[in-house]
């Protein structure tokens, strides 16, 4: 059992924090986050002693000068070093599912966050990523998906429905599924995204305008540069599915209707129909902003910028997708992000007087044994990924 007045006297009887701490984060056992922490200093120091005494990896370092002033006159970084960068929240937080799962014996990720990509357009596809979706977040990850690969309403099917139900019809399982995976105190974490291009997204814009409506995530749609042209000059728009088909030189259409143009594939069996929808490009930036104002979603992603301001965004097989639940970052299919983060408080001295100033060399320091930290992190989490693949099969 977890004692709850040590928790509250740590934080200063603030019964907000030590019931977040307790429910979230604490393990059997522990009676405050000093002994998380050495918890956690305990699983780094593990791993970081393969490498301390790989004295392999430090010559080839030193040959090459990889290492800075610093690197090569630092200390060893042992348990006590570590805890005590951990020590109060004061130099090094581990977010999260570190905090939650790391030296518990728990099958769990120490990610926060992932992008599992786009389905493939057809129920198993579907299926497949509700499936990863389940598997993830009852392992306390959140998840990122782009629905933009799904056909839009009123396109044909090969199954016995004839018409699909388009994109937007499958957030609501996708929601649900967030909804009924228990995480320990902690509810799924989604985010639903679609791409401005895409027929059925002014249902997507309007969706949680019913409250009642995808409780169970967050929302959001990838502007391009395009669009948001049309918008500034009061121009029209076609949407279009796929929704990177390149539409230069198509001819007019009928406002608001779903017309196919072409079959990019015509000579081969099967082959992709492509659809276009004229629409004024104000009027939809209109319900986006009335939504907004309304409901408070769903977010922007000004999709071209994020992209092109990403080193990953040169390499096409690493090309973002979407984002994780809270839009902190962009990533590709199947990327995950594991946080720790620095305090920058700690490195300002003499704070809120005159002779203030912030510590830069410290600063260096610091980062340097974290980024240290979030390396070891990478075979801790393979470490949890094992078992997580064992209990699968075992599954």
């Amino acid at each position: 059992m977890i004692n709850m007045s040590e928790a509250l006297n740590y934080f200063k009887d603030d019964e907000l924090a030590a019931s977040v701490w307790q429910g979230k984060y604490a393990q059997d056992g522990e009676s405050s986050p000093d002994d998380m922490h050495k918890r956690m200093a305990k699983e780094f120091a593990r791993v970081e002693r393969l490498y301390i005494n790989d004295n392999e990896i430090g010559k080839k370092l030193q040959n090459h000068g990889i290492l800075s002033n610093y690197g090569r006159s630092r200390e060893e970084l042992d348990e006590v070093k570590i805890y005590n960068f951990f020590k109060n929240f004061k130099y090094i937080v581990p977010q999260g599912s570190i905090m939650s799962q790391l030296g518990s014996k728990s099958i769990g990720s120490l990610s926060n966050c992932f992008v599992i990509g786009q389905p493939e357009d057809s129920y198993g596809g579907i299926m497949m990523k509700d499936e990863e979706m389940v598997q993830l977040m009852k392992r306390r990850g959140g998840v990122g998906i782009d629905i933009s690969t799904l056909r839009p309403e009123g396109t044909n099917t090969s199954n016995a429905a004839k018409s699909s139900t388009g994109a937007v019809s499958f957030m609501h399982r996708f929601s649900n599924t967030t909804r009924e995976v228990a995480q320990k105190g902690r509810r799924g974490a989604l985010m639903i995204s679609i791409d401005i291009n895409h027929p059925d997204v002014i249902e997507f814009i309007k969706i949680k305008r019913d409250l009642t409506q995808v409780t169970g995530a967050n929302i959001s749609i990838k502007l391009n540069k395009e669009f948001m042209e049309a918008v500034e000059k009061d121009e029209d728009y076609l949407l279009r599915f796929p929704c990177t088909e390149d539409l230069s030189g198509t001819s007019n259409t009928p406002y608001g209707e779903l017309v196919k143009v072409y079959n990019k594939y015509e000579e081969k069996t099967g082959g992709t129909d492509v659809f276009i929808k004229r629409i004024k490009a104000r009027e939809y930036w209109d319900e986006i902003i009335k939504s907004a104002h309304g409901v408070a979603e769903p977010g922007l992603m000004f999709w071209d910028s994020m992209v092109n301001y990403s080193p990953d965004g040169v390499y096409p097989q690493f090309k973002q997708v979407t984002t994780n639940p809270c839009s902190e970052i962009g990533m590709q299919a199947y990327d995950a992000c594991r946080l720790i983060v620095t305090v920058l408080l700690s490195f300002v001295k003499n704070p809120y007087t005159k002779e203030a100033y912030f510590d830069f060399e410290e600063f260096y320091k610091v980062n340097y044994e974290a980024m240290r930290l979030s390396d070891n992190l990478i075979d801790l989490e393979l470490e949890h990924i094992e078992r997580i693949i064992t209990k699968l099969h075992n599954d």
